[in-house]
């Protein structure tokens, strides 16, 4: 089974609630580096964490990442972003193509050009950041960019396979960091989704359903489209 033990792990968005979580879990369990790539790189109080300046959205900065971390064996894309606007009627055309520049194409053409780094080491894994918008279409373009990357984590997993590279695809509702403080409801502590994730990695799991309206939604997806969302059994307006 894979192990964070003496891995080299790269996290995309590590400057984030979760990322930050990445980062230092993965030192916790083990891992002898980790390239915390942001935007913006940070400084870290920890010599084993190399800042790395990564744009998902920008083919030169990824490209430029791939080759200063060619000794990576898990790879996390955890990189994501939020439009104003859950309306896929409302949000603005630059929105709904930022979100899937970040969301979807930013996480596949990591995973490419990480790919022949991946196969060239033994028990290598690529993690992608999903989310219960994934499969629960509540977030307009969110979940539409949520749901194709899980469409390509299912085909990477296959087309991986091959060259032993483990893939995992992630599912969670809302996680207590600042991309979901305009929430009121539940929300799981970053630390316990993360070590969900690296449980996850060493025990060779496929996907890791987080919580209960991950594993509700997943369940709902094999049954009729107005099982999942009863708003379109509500009387419309006008009628009795």
């Amino acid at each position: 089974m894979p192990s964070l033990n003496g891995a080299v792990v790269l996290v995309t968005g590590a400057n984030g609630g979760l990322g930050t979580h990445f980062v230092h879990d993965a030192l916790a369990r083990g891992a002898s580096k980790v390239y915390a790539t942001a935007r913006n790189p940070r400084s870290w109080d920890d010599d084993r964490v190399v800042p790395l300046a990564l744009d998902v959205t920008d083919a030169d900065s990824i490209q430029a990442v791939a080759q200063a971390a060619g000794d990576v064996t898990v790879l996390i894309n955890n990189a994501g972003a939020l439009p104003a606007t859950a309306s896929l009627l409302t949000a603005t055309a630059a929105d709904i193509r930022a979100t899937m520049e970040t969301n979807f194409f930013g996480p596949v053409f990591v995973a490419r050009a990480f790919a022949p780094v991946l196969a060239a080491g033994q028990g290598s894994v690529l993690v992608d950041v999903h989310s219960v918008a994934s499969w629960y279409a509540m977030g307009g373009v969110y979940s539409a960019s949520k749901a194709a990357l899980w469409s390509a984590t299912n085909s990477l997993r296959v087309e991986l396979a091959a060259a032993d590279v483990h893939v995992i695809g992630v599912h969670m509702g809302y996680v207590d960091t600042g991309m979901a403080a305009h929430v009121d409801g539940p929300k799981m502590l970053p630390e316990e989704l993360v070590a969900q994730v690296y449980d996850g990695v060493e025990a060779g799991a496929y996907e890791i359903v987080a919580d209960g309206i991950s594993a509700h939604a997943k369940a709902a997806l094999s049954g009729p489209v107005e099982a999942l969302y009863p708003e379109l059994q509500a009387p419309k307006a006008g009628t009795r």
